[in-house]
């Protein structure tokens, strides 16, 4: 056994008494050296002594008396105002810092029963933080006061994980919280449930701006909602929840909508706006699609995010808001700042925290679980259950999983799909038929740009297949389609180039391929990665 060493104030009011009839009373310093089964090496009797030297030598003298092993050591301790947050903290700290732990020779003890309620926070956090490597002493009196009697103590040790039923319950919030996020869909894919477990830590712990990309229909309003929804739960978030498509903002209006506008700031503005910044006040702002915003309007918003003011339309005096920002995009944001289209400054200041969620296509093995999802979600709607017969639902996960199946508006596109076949079900049955009509619809809805390799297509260009002619694009295809079959960048120059070999005098092909492959900024290297 470890000697023990306590650390604790002096009780400046539960301490003192004089004469016989102090032992009448319980006193938490003298009880430290009343219990045999915990028994005390050393007290650190923290005290302003200038002030309080009688009681410090009365105290001192009634320990040696009940438990002359135990050595006291009174440290004077000025605080100017016992009841001041960071004098107290400072004064405890500076202490911890210059005090030296033995951890391998001696056991450390925070005594929390006595000084103020400051006092006893402070000691707490920095138990909690190891600054004091110790464990938390509380003393109790007796029930009933009697001479001599010394009470109870307990020992508290701030290492959770020991404690078993807590660390179970810290773990099953911990999924509830994550399941909360997921919108309770049981989902398996790996790399997603890792994100969601990295978001449901940020969501708790961070009140800086969130930035999720991914593709239209991925799920990241939904999400936004629910990070808000879980922070409201933890009561981290008093106000509301705002949302606004960026893409929807345009010309003057957008200012007005974003930061408000005074009354006469323009033709048309005969009342006041408060603008969505002042909504968000206390709460969550949802920018969805950011990258849509103008360089002005970008400018003021990295304004108000640094220093939580800005000015209303038409106005001279600024006003505050306390938001915290979640922002969603489909681009990379990150191409648009090099393309001059997005701020760099205020890039850097959204990225610290950014999510990519990925479509549906990329988590096939989620299409199940979101299926039963969407299922339950129109029962709850209509008032009215819908199931699929076995072969029916075999064949209609068997097309949602394949690479037919592109999914261009990812989650909104299943949603839409089991709305139809669910209202369109006889008896409350999907059928087979039904399930062969809506993969039809399916087909023709996402058009041509559904086959595999339209899929590869816009994976290697992103947003630039935007910007090249379908023309251009059908072409592109069937070159990509040949290079994924290459083992080299010759020989699918080779079978490109075959039939004008003969009218050549030199016969490069690999260049040729190379050549054209750099008019769409792409690389056989970035192609030759998908064999």
């Amino acid at each position: 056994m470890k000697p023990k060493v306590v650390i604790g104030f002096l009780g400046t009011q539960l301490d003192s008494g004089q004469g016989a009839g102090r032992w009448e009373k319980w006193r938490p310093s003298v009880s430290l050296g009343m219990h045999e089964d915990f028994l005390v090496s050393r007290v650190e009797l923290l005290v302003d002594e200038r002030r309080y030297k009688p009681v410090t030598d009365q105290v001192c003298a009634d320990l040696a008396q009940v438990s002359p092993e135990t050595e006291v050591r009174v440290r004077d301790t000025y605080i100017a105002d016992p009841w001041d947050f960071e004098s107290v903290y400072s004064v405890l700290h500076e202490f911890s810092r210059s005090y030296s732990f033995d951890t391998d020779a001696e056991d450390y003890y925070i005594h929390i029963t006595t000084g103020t309620h400051v006092a006893q926070i402070c000691l707490y956090l920095l138990t909690e933080s190891r600054h004091f490597p110790a464990r938390l002493l509380q003393t109790s009196p007796p029930r009933k006061q009697q001479a001599g009697v010394s009470g109870s103590f307990s020992i508290i040790d701030l290492d959770l994980s020991k404690y078993d039923r807590i660390a179970e319950r810290f773990v099953r919030e911990k999924q509830e919280d994550q399941a909360y996020l997921k919108s309770g869909i049981a989902t398996r894919n790996v790399p997603f449930n890792r994100m969601i477990e990295q978001i449901e830590t940020v969501a708790i712990r961070s009140a800086a701006p969130i930035l999720l990309m991914g593709p239209t229909g991925a799920g990241k309003s939904q999400l936004a909602k629910r990070i808000f929804e879980l922070k409201k739960l933890r009561h981290q978030l008093p106000g509301n929840f705002v949302e606004v498509n960026c893409a929807t903002l345009r010309g003057d209006g957008a200012m007005s909508a974003l930061f408000g506008h005074i009354k006469g700031a323009y033709t048309g503005a005969v009342n006041e706006r408060a603008g969505l910044l002042r909504s968000a006040n206390k709460g969550l702002l949802f920018l969805d699609e950011i990258g849509e915003l103008g360089a002005d309007e970008q400018a003021m918003l990295l304004r108000a995010l640094e220093e939580k003011r800005f000015l209303p339309v038409g106005s001279d005096k600024e006003v505050e808001s306390d938001f915290q920002l979640i922002a969603g995009t489909n681009r990379d944001l990150g191409r648009r700042v090099d393309d001059g289209g997005f701020r760099d400054d205020l890039y850097a200041r959204l990225n610290l925290w950014t999510f990519d969620l990925p479509g549906l296509a990329d988590r096939p093995e989620d299409i199940e679980p979101n299926l039963d999802f969407e299922l339950e979600k129109f029962a709850q709607s209509n008032q009215r259950q819908v199931t699929f017969n076995r072969e029916a639902r075999d064949r209609y996960l068997a097309f949602a999983a394949s690479s037919d199946a592109v999914w261009k508006g990812n989650f909104r596109d299943l949603g839409a799909s089991v709305t139809r076949m669910a209202t369109l079900a006889p008896s409350g049955r999907i059928r087979s038929e039904s399930v062969d009509e809506e993969i039809g619809r399916l087909q023709r809805l996402w058009g041509p740009m559904g086959s595999q390799e339209n899929r590869e297509l816009q994976k290697l260009l992103g947003d630039r297949l935007l910007d090249i002619d379908r023309f251009d694009q059908a072409q592109l295809r069937d070159v990509i389609s040949v290079c994924r079959k290459a083992r080299s960048l010759s020989e699918a120059g080779r079978v490109l180039f075959a039939a004008s070999r003969k009218r050549r005098a030199t016969t490069n092909d690999a260049d040729r391929l190379r050549k054209y492959l750099a008019r769409f900024d792409l690389a056989w290297e970035q192609i030759a990665e998908g064999n």
